[in-house]
């Protein structure tokens, strides 16, 4: 069973020139890229998307960074693909993201580590709700799905 997940690149990814070397692995992998857009986060939309951080102390400096700059917001498609995005995306601080891993790979500091991923199937309808309205996700198939999935 196909899911979703929400992908977003953050400023320094997009600023860092990244975008196509993250989209490549996804596309790789064989997840399809359902939606995909460019924006500048408004403040409001930034402080409702990370609501559950709103009492910790590096709420502000987080809202202040991912309204600083384009971000490349995405929904991705396929089979198990939170917990396999959330592999490729690896831990939350760089520095201990395994070599391989997107922030392994392009990020070294906890404060810019260039990716968002969905944790769950939960955050991902909320968060997809929030960037994207249904007209948005485009429905296709891919010719080599039954290369990928059995």
């Amino acid at each position: 069973m196909s899911e979703r997940s929400f992908v977003m690149l953050k400023p320094d990814a997009v600023l860092r020139r990244l975008m196509g070397k993250v989209l490549t692995r996804f596309e790789e992998k064989g997840l399809k890229i359902a939606a995909a857009k460019m924006m500048e986060i408004p403040q409001d939309l930034a402080k409702e998307h990370y609501r559950e951080h709103k009492e910790k102390p590096f709420f502000n400096d987080l809202i202040s960074y991912i309204t600083s700059g384009p971000v490349l917001a995405m929904v991705i498609e396929g089979d198990a693909c939170i917990s396999i995005i959330r592999k490729m995306v690896g831990a939350t601080n760089p520095k201990e993201a395994d070599l391989g891993t997107i922030r392994g790979d392009y990020a070294l500091d906890m404060g810019r580590n260039i990716i968002h991923a969905s944790d769950s199937s939960e955050s991902a309808k909320r968060e997809i709700s929030l960037f994207f309205d249904d007209s948005e996700v485009c429905e296709y198939s891919l010719p080599d799905e039954r290369l990928i999935y059995e």
